[in-house]
């Protein structure tokens, strides 16, 4: 009896292994994409804002306006950072590591920011703090001005960037359970040792990256910011509400010029966060991505 050859064995392709052609394509439409969308405008501010040389460049950025909106967007950031750093960690905490009845709700809030134009949230804050709000009986019985003032633009940048540190932070403590603290407060630390000595070391690099996000977003803020700080020439205008006024009055390159400033801003953003993914890509497995 004569056998059959044996036919060779075809080793089934991965679901994900492509063609080269499919593969280069695929890369091609992304760097083009990318290009055209993000490399483009960003080299089209910097070239505008040097259009009329370099003095006119240094002018606009150095004029009491401009320095104005970069005092006051430092200053929101200084305060909105921490408030939603300390927020976020202990939000993150409660919803990882305990169980309790809201904890649904709690998640849902917390990413109420990312569904609702920034906007509507500073027309709901012109609401409660303007003056005919509810609640601006309380603040003029303070002797606090919210609405065209700093609390204000506080209020709305917190608002807008409450999710970045908390979210970053949710999947990574929940990935990590509880066990390092349970055996902690088994031998005797009790529940701030536990906190600085165990759980915080554990989330130090996803939080660095949580207030790196929530620092640029924070800087950045146009919608909620444009409605709450009535754009005080001088004295309610952030960086980015300057550059828009400065465009309306066609002075396009002092308006490029403070843009680049912004640019800057992300491509810093950008750098740090590209290291940080880089060099401690296993601390930030369990963090959700942006």
């Amino acid at each position: 009896m004569v056998m059959a050859p044996e036919t060779p064995l075809r080793h089934p392709r991965r679901a994900t292994e492509e063609s080269p052609a499919v593969k280069w394509t695929l890369i091609a439409i992304a760097l083009l994409f990318l290009g055209l969308v993000l490399f483009l405008p960003l080299v089209a501010v910097f070239v505008e804002a040097f259009r009329s040389g370099a003095a006119a460049y240094i002018a606009a950025i150095t004029e009491h306006d401009a320095l104005a909106a970069m005092r006051l967007t430092l200053t929101v950031a200084a305060i909105a950072v921490p408030l939603n750093l300390v927020f976020g960690l202990a939000a993150a905490w409660a919803i990882a590591k305990f169980e309790f009845r809201g904890k649904t709700l709690l998640i849902t809030l917390i990413d109420l920011p990312f569904s609702i134009s920034p906007v509507i949230a500073g027309l709901v804050f012109i609401l409660l703090f303007g003056s005919q709000g509810y609640l601006q009986p309380l603040t003029q019985a303070a002797g606090i001005q919210v609405v065209f003032a700093l609390p204000g633009i506080v209020l709305a940048t917190v608002f807008v960037t409450l999710p970045f540190v908390a979210r970053e932070l949710i999947p990574l403590m929940q990935e990590q359970g509880t066990g390092e603290e349970e055996a902690a407060i088994s031998l005797g630390a009790n529940g701030w040792k536990t906190f600085f000595l165990v759980t915080l070391p554990n989330v130090k690099w996803a939080l660095l990256y949580g207030v790196l996000l929530c620092n640029a977003r924070a800087m950045g803020e146009f919608g909620a910011v444009a409605v709450i700080s009535g754009k005080i020439r001088g004295e309610t205008n952030t960086m980015p509400l300057h550059v828009e006024i400065l465009y309306n009055e066609y002075a396009f390159s002092a308006a490029f010029a403070v843009a680049t400033l912004l640019a800057g801003l992300a491509l810093v953003t950008l750098v740090l966060k590209t290291i940080l993914e880089w060099r401690f890509s296993g601390h930030l497995n369990g963090r959700g991505g942006h």
